[in-house]
């Protein structure tokens, strides 16, 4: 018999080929999918002794207030996710009472239900299932998947070997994972410590004549007066040239008046914690420009403007994601007003998940002539470094700040006006070229490490079907001579089903010509 992928296999002694329709029992027809809206209008006010698993693809994703099957069954994912990465489980083992909806085939055997879960989360899907971006395993493709039937005794005994040496790896697994989490705490730290002055007290110790944050603060105010009236002085030029044409076409607009920013509240004071000598509080609209991102709309879709920009959804905790870049229409006016400039930091505006939310990243002109979307904030600083910024917004997103602060039904808010009145700590500009620094060596043997992690947790995972390819190549667990042949195993399960099939109606005689 031919392979999955059409190759002849040479099998170990005392097994056999045979298919999964042939030693299963395909219970599909109990299926029955019920929306999680219904599902929570059903279990209201029930206790949990009353719940019972809901299941799909890929493992329980509920509680229903009934149950349509009692038992030890296979379920195999019909579609989704787990058919695109050859690693991934595709069929996993439920037992007791429970419900399926129509994403997962049900099996039962009576060969061992552990052996041919083990066998089919190491089958490769690629010639069975259909679909593009949604691949699908049919139930007549199902039925036709190869199967190699050991003795049954000798199944129980690959489960046994199955079982001991995937215990090893998942210890390995969960030291890797738990090591993960360790450099998740400990990068918070980093960043906290960092913006307590920790990281730099030492260095601060050593400096004589450092300009305090408060004076940076009335620098970076000159800074914006001064182009204010720079603006200003562009703008009655433009006015004047547009006079000495004779006035033709639209009057230039004058730059909007100069907002008077207040500096922090002693009450706002108040709750932001003790900070270094040197160092001062400030609200984010003090120290920089912060808009939100331009609208997508139907009016907007591109016609004769038509310019990439940046959502949400291209923000990451690594950077920014530019795979799938959208683009709309901006007007020349228009474009000026979003136009992207390098060291502008954006900021996740909107998220279907308040963890998500405040997500930062720099833009270094990765895009040439890129705008932004209404679900990103920009703030632009003024004199001051970016580095130090998106180091700033990083500690208030990953200690949960962000997430505390934003708003909204179904999707979660930071608001531009959230945002800019927000303290940050301000240091002396020498001291946060120090801060990025520390920051940075510290975390980048972080990365480092994360990449290690990643790096074991895919050789944990190689190495598991690595023990299943040999395993079911007859390699770990030695053939008994005196084991129940594998055709004697096949035989007694096509009599159980033959005996548990109902009888043929005269009509179904009929139609078969008997």
């Amino acid at each position: 018999m031919r392979s999955g992928n059409g190759e002849v296999r040479e099998l170990p002694k005392g097994w056999i080929w045979t298919t999964l329709e042939d030693i299963s029992e395909i219970l599909d027809s109990y299926r029955k999918p019920i929306n999680a809206e219904e599902r929570a209008k059903r279990i209201q006010g029930k206790g949990e002794k009353e719940l019972f698993p809901y299941y799909g693809a890929t493992g329980k994703v509920g509680y229903i207030d009934n149950y349509l099957l009692d038992g030890t069954y296979i379920l195999l994912g019909e579609d989704g996710a787990p058919f695109l990465e050859f690693s991934k489980n595709k069929a996993y083992l439920v037992v007791g009472k429970i419900w399926v909806n129509n994403h997962a085939h049900i099996l039962n055997t009576s060969a061992s239900k552990e052996y041919l879960c083990h066998f089919l989360n190491q089958v490769d899907y690629h010639n069975f299932v259909t679909g593009t971006t949604r691949l699908k395993l049919n139930q007549a493709s199902m039925k036709r998947i190869p199967i190699k039937l050991p003795p049954l005794q000798e199944q129980n005994r690959i489960v046994e070997k199955i079982e001991e040496l995937f215990s090893d790896v998942d210890q390995g697994v969960e030291s890797l994972k738990t090591a993960q989490k360790q450099l998740k705490v400990y990068r918070q730290a980093v960043l906290k410590w960092a913006f307590e002055g920790k990281l730099t007290e030492e260095w601060r110790k050593q400096q004589t004549t450092l300009k305090t944050g408060e004076a940076l603060l009335a620098q970076i105010k000159s800074e914006r007066e001064n182009r204010y009236q720079q603006q200003l002085a562009e703008g009655e030029e433009k006015v004047r040239e547009w006079e000495a044409i004779g006035k033709v076409g639209k009057k230039p607009t004058k730059p909007h008046k100069l907002k008077e920013l207040l500096p922090l509240t002693e009450a706002e004071l108040l709750e932001c914690p003790k900070l270094p000598d040197g160092w001062c509080w400030a609200s984010v609209e003090q120290l920089g420009y912060v808009q939100l991102g331009r609208q997508r709309s139907p009016q907007n879709r591109s016609q004769d403007f038509p310019t990439k920009y940046i959502r949400a959804a291209n923000i990451t905790e690594n950077g920014f994601e530019l795979i799938d870049v959208l683009d709309m229409e901006f007007k020349p006016h228009e474009f000026k007003q979003y136009q992207l400039k390098d060291g502008d930091i954006l900021l996740s505006e909107a998220s279907g998940s308040p963890e998500q939310v405040g997500k930062p990243a720099v833009w270094r002109n990765q895009i040439p002539n890129c705008c932004f979307q209404n679900t990103v904030i920009r703030f632009r600083p003024i004199y001051l470094s970016s580095e130090y910024f998106l180091l700033v917004f990083k500690n208030l997103y990953s200690n949960g700040f962000f997430s505390n602060i934003s708003s909204g039904v179904g999707i979660n808010h930071l608001s531009a006006n959230k945002f800019s009145a927000i303290p940050v700590p301000l240091a002396p500009l020498e001291e946060q070229e120090e801060i990025v620094q520390e920051i940075e060596s510290r975390l980048s043997i972080c990365d480092q490490l994360e990449a290690t992690i990643i790096e074991n947790l895919q050789k944990a995972e190689a190495l598991r079907q690595s023990i299943l390819k040999q395993v079911f190549e007859g390699k770990l667990v030695p053939q008994d001579p005196n084991d129940e042949p594998s055709e004697k195993l096949l035989e007694r399960i096509k009599a159980e089903r033959q005996a548990t099939q109902p009888p043929k109606t005269s009509n179904q005689l009929k139609i078969k010509g008997l």
